[in-house]
């Protein structure tokens, strides 16, 4: 009984601490805003354009989630980030959501504290090196000087790597992608590594972008995803069945072109659970039942997203691979919206 009595308060104290924090979507809502931390700029995936406007395939989650949650894709600051600050400004709730580039691993699930919403880009680590070098394969960089972004995985595969292949290197230390590409291009060092989908953003950025290779080795695997801070699982939702409503929203053919006319009803239950004609998800979520019609409607469903941030027709020109649909040979797969 004095077992039973004692796991009785400690269950008690956890889902009482649990209803302290579970806070950031009222925050938001009260706020009428949410507060987005992204990248320092990493064209493609979240970067400012022309008329200073954040633009990207990251910075559309912010948007998405700043729709189904507040009815404006707009209503987003966006708080640039570095490897180093972006989990001290989501830990201090200096951000609601991290949409950047960041890897999932367990250290920063388990250690940090922080909750993976979602994978939205299937990536890996890779190396890129001036034409000019004469460098195929990134097993022939022995003795390189290399920019590295540091506080990332990338520093520490880097090192992996290097250690498994028996190479030396020296390592450029730098803070962010922009920090790295002057260093690069002036020879500061003789390789820059990151994830490849940050190396073909990067080299699409250059004035010369085919005097650069990227080598042909990927040597990690970088699960890229938004990440909320723990024990908020009600915003930790939002985040997630937003993020999966966008992938599903591709799988069932449902685009910004053609919502409006779906969102009247069709012959399909999930799309109509989707788009909230059927069913209570939105109750489910705190919000209301076109949640997830605005949320695909701010930037249009993921493939949409994927296109014209970094798709192939693009500068970035990124191939779907991994990030396909599971019915295409990806690994992209919404759980069932039911």
């Amino acid at each position: 009984m004095k077992k039973l009595a004692t796991l009785g308060v400690m269950t008690a104290a956890g889902l009482s601490a649990g209803a302290v924090s579970a806070a950031t979507l009222d925050d938001v809502m009260a706020r009428g805003q949410l507060n987005c931390g992204v990248t320092t700029g990493l064209v493609g995936f979240a970067a400012p354009n022309a008329n200073g406007e954040w633009d990207g395939f990251d910075v559309g989650v912010c948007r998405a989630v700043a729709a189904a949650v507040l009815g404006d894709p707009t209503a987003v600051e966006f708080v640039p980030t570095t490897g180093k600050t972006r989990f001290t400004a989501l830990a201090s709730g200096e951000i609601d959501l991290l949409a950047r580039n960041t890897t999932w691993t367990f250290s920063r699930d388990v250690d940090l504290g922080f909750e993976f919403v979602g994978i939205n880009y299937y990536d890996g680590q890779g190396f890129m090196v001036p034409k000019e070098l004469g460098v195929s394969s990134a097993k022939e960089l022995d003795g390189a000087t290399v920019c590295i972004q540091t506080g990332t995985t990338t520093e520490l595969n880097l090192a992996d790597y290097f250690r498994k292949n028996n190479l030396d290197y020296e390592p450029v230390p730098i803070e962010t992608n922009s920090e790295a590409q002057p260093l690069y291009l002036e020879g500061a060092c003789d390789v820059y590594t990151t994830d490849s989908s940050g190396l073909a953003a990067t080299r699409a950025a250059f004035e010369n972008p085919g005097d650069h290779v990227i080598l042909p080795e990927i040597i990690s695997k970088e699960p890229l995803g938004p990440l909320v801070r723990h024990g908020d699982n009600e915003w930790g939702d939002v985040a997630r069945w937003t993020l999966n409503a966008l992938i599903a929203a591709e799988e069932l053919g449902v685009t910004s072109a053609n919502i409006d006319e779906l969102a009247s009803g069709t012959n399909s239950p999930e799309i109509n659970r989707l788009l909230g004609t059927e069913g209570t998800l939105g109750d489910m979520l705190g919000l209301d039942a076109d949640w997830a019609v605005r949320a695909i409607k701010a930037g249009g469903n993921y493939g949409e997203l994927f296109e014209k941030n970094i798709g192939e027709n693009t500068p970035i020109g990124l191939a779907r691979g991994l990030n396909a649909q599971w019915t295409d040979g990806g690994l992209l797969y919404a759980p069932p919206f039911r």
